[in-house]
């Protein structure tokens, strides 16, 4: 039996809800960006009017103020995002209960079962487009399709406010003539690869002979073949809201250059204390931590290892930054942006294989003053408990990324 998966996105999500809150700036371009006083002044997200005048989400404020002299920049609230995120999901609920999320404004749904009670697929995903606009009103673009793959391909296509099918039958003529940039996972150095190749499009991918492929992308040559030509058959995965998150990171741009490995540290620390405060929020823990770091000349690196234990802890996930940090920074130029991330989480009652040479106890006394110390923050503020090493430099460490946290999706393979 053909499957009917949904891919539902939110269209301008971030703006969009900026949007509902501030209706008197919805028919000016609006876009969601970071603090340009403390050099955070990059757009997150714009929407649809600040999309017609060319802004794009990374660029500097002041090149997207180049091209939108009146663009009305907000600072972003996650917590307005998440609401959302999750009111929207409880539409689609009432659908089915197989809903796979990818990140906050984007979810798979396999109605296959739901058919007989809501009808065809391009029923109910107009049902749910209606919905969403009337109950939460945001729009939703969404694609029907066979497959996960060209779901997401559907809903992409039409934007805003639409729904486009993709069959067994039409999906040569919509998909094959698209940028091979747009196939999921196609990145910007894959894509490079296939252009120097004479491929340009998913149908150039889907007519090329899988050998070549593998010989030029390894294992990835074969799966994006399969994409190309509809072979998708990942399922849609039913995960709740805690299963939709994979890694869980913050990131900041400092407010000046860092030349040291103290300034490095303080930074860090500051992360880490996020990141293991958020990890906690979910009763999960990290099996591994990534970093993010980018120079004075913006090129960036990303390096992550694996811990020795699961954890929630922000000495252990300070620790294995640094680690990773000293390993793999040459210093060749000062940094400008550092960001950290647990990866890899596991549900924190999680069975572990312990060492002769651990004490479990200890982990328990830290875990328990890491609960304590949050619930004081809960009640009487962030600043209520800090580190004494976040004092050494208030420029460097006074903010607060917990706030601004960021949940990335789980992996499609996965």
């Amino acid at each position: 039996m053909m499957r009917t998966i949904l891919h539902v996105d939110m269209n301008n999500f971030y703006a969009s809800v900026e949007c509902l809150y501030r209706p008197e700036i919805r028919n000016y371009p609006v876009a969601v960006a970071g603090d340009p006083l403390n050099r955070h002044g990059i757009i997150l997200a714009k929407n649809m009017i600040a999309k017609k005048l060319g802004v794009k989400t990374g660029e500097a404020i002041w090149q997207a103020k180049l091209k939108a002299p009146n663009l009305v920049t907000v600072p972003p609230d996650f917590k307005k995002y998440l609401r959302f995120s999750r009111l929207a999901r409880g539409i689609l609920y009432d659908y089915t209960d197989q809903i796979e999320a990818f990140g906050l404004d984007e979810n798979w749904c396999d109605v296959t079962g739901s058919l007989e009670l809501f009808g065809s697929g391009y029923a109910i995903a107009e049902q749910i487009r209606q919905r969403v606009k009337d109950e939460l009103g945001v729009t939703v673009s969404i694609g029907v399709s066979f497959n996960k793959i060209f779901a997401k391909l559907g809903s992409d296509y039409k934007k805003p406010d639409a729904i486009t099918m993709i069959s067994n039958n039409n999906f040569k003529n919509i998909v094959w003539p698209l940028p091979a940039g747009n196939l999921l996972y196609v990145g910007r150095a894959t894509e490079r690869k296939l252009r120097n190749l004479g491929i340009v499009t998913i149908g150039g991918i889907a007519k090329c002979q899988v050998d070549v492929l593998t010989r030029l992308l390894g294992k990835w040559g074969e799966v994006l073949w399969l994409f190309a030509n509809g072979k998708d058959s990942a399922p849609v995965r039913k995960i709740d809201e805690s299963a939709v998150v994979k890694s869980i990171g913050n990131g900041t741009t400092t407010p000046r250059d860092l030349t040291t490995e103290e300034d490095v540290k303080l930074v860090f620390t500051v992360l880490a204390e996020s990141v293991a405060a958020r990890l906690r929020d979910y009763g999960l823990k990290c099996t591994g931590v990534q970093i993010m770091v980018r120079d004075s000349s913006l090129y960036y690196m990303t390096r992550q290892s694996k811990l020795d234990k699961p954890t929630y802890l922000s000495s252990d996930i300070l620790a294995g930054a640094m680690e990773l940090f000293n390993l793999n920074y040459d210093w060749r130029r000062p940094v400008r942006a550092l960001a950290l991330s647990g990866i890899n989480l596991v549900t924190e009652h999680s069975g572990i294989e312990l060492s002769l040479f651990d004490d479990p106890q200890q982990d328990v006394i830290k875990e328990k003053l890491a609960h304590t110390v949050d619930g004081l923050r809960k009640r009487f503020g962030h600043n209520v408990v800090l580190r004494a090493s976040v004092l050494l430099d208030n420029r460097l460490t006074g903010f607060n990324p917990k706030e601004e946290h960021t949940i990335h999706p789980v992996s499609y393979f996965r």
